[in-house]
């Protein structure tokens, strides 16, 4: 990135440095552990003031790239990615990361009831006159650092009687802990890119790629009773899956 290129940007100076040191921290010319160049430095190299680059590294720390230790300098952070695998026999996420030994943390962002959108209607089979559900969107925090928004619309009854549960601890574990089984997921994976609020959510630029888990959840009598999505970090999160064929008798 040149200094003719930040002039006539259109971004703010300090989004375009942070997003250049993170492009950079990405690709390993910073590695973890690794001292980033300091405030004057980085003022030579991109012409720029020294709010500029402080706004720009308070960037990077909040996304959870770099720790400042006043004195010392910024220093890159390690850059782990957890992979959640779509297992079977089915494996929670929470049950996944605490096998990879990572600290996971809630942030509950809304839960209420409302009617539920056509769409919805249809996934969880209601009937038109009967389309109560319980809308919850909530942040997972991996050590500490946002990486999914997950949205989930479930049904009214569960939603009501596990409410204290369900905004503080993972869905699907709340449930199986309170006597409902959940005996098969369908899900869909896709792509796509972090919008405002999102990028906002999980400090992360505008426009960065997501990878979204879309998800039906059955109990019994093949029953839906959830169903929602959740859009992740594709720099801290992959999933992975095991295909297997049939082996002939």
């Amino acid at each position: 990135m040149t200094r003719l290129v930040i002039a006539q940007a259109k971004s703010p100076l300090h989004s375009l440095i942070s997003e250049k040191l993170r492009e950079q921290i990405a690709s390993g010319i910073y590695a973890a552990g690794e001292q980033l160049p300091s405030e004057h430095q980085l003022m030579e190299q991109f012409g720029v003031s020294r709010i500029t680059v402080r706004r720009a590294i308070a960037n990077l720390v909040n996304q959870g790239l770099v720790t400042a230790h006043r004195g010392k300098g910024v220093f890159v952070n390690e850059q782990r990615k957890v992979v959640y695998s779509l297992s079977n026999p089915l494996v929670f996420f929470d049950e996944d990361m605490a096998r990879q030994g990572v600290t996971l943390s809630i942030r509950n962002l809304v839960f209420e009831p409302q009617q539920a959108p056509e769409s919805v209607q249809h996934c969880l089979q209601l009937s038109h006159e009967q389309r109560d559900v319980y809308l919850q969107k909530k942040c997972l925090l991996i050590d500490q650092v946002p990486i999914m928004i997950d949205t989930t619309y479930i049904l009214a009854d569960l939603g009501a009687a596990y409410a204290a549960d369900l905004q503080t601890r993972m869905t699907f574990p709340t449930l199986e802990q309170n006597g409902v089984a959940i005996v098969r997921i369908e899900a869909t994976l896709e792509s796509t890119h972090a919008d405002h609020e999102l990028s906002a959510h999980l400090e992360i630029p505008l426009g960065s790629p997501l990878m979204v888990y879309r998800y039906t959840a059955y109990t019994h009598q093949e029953k839906p009773i959830l169903c929602g999505e959740a859009l992740s970090r594709g720099d801290r999160l992959s999933y992975s899956v095991v295909l297997t064929k049939p082996i002939d008798s």
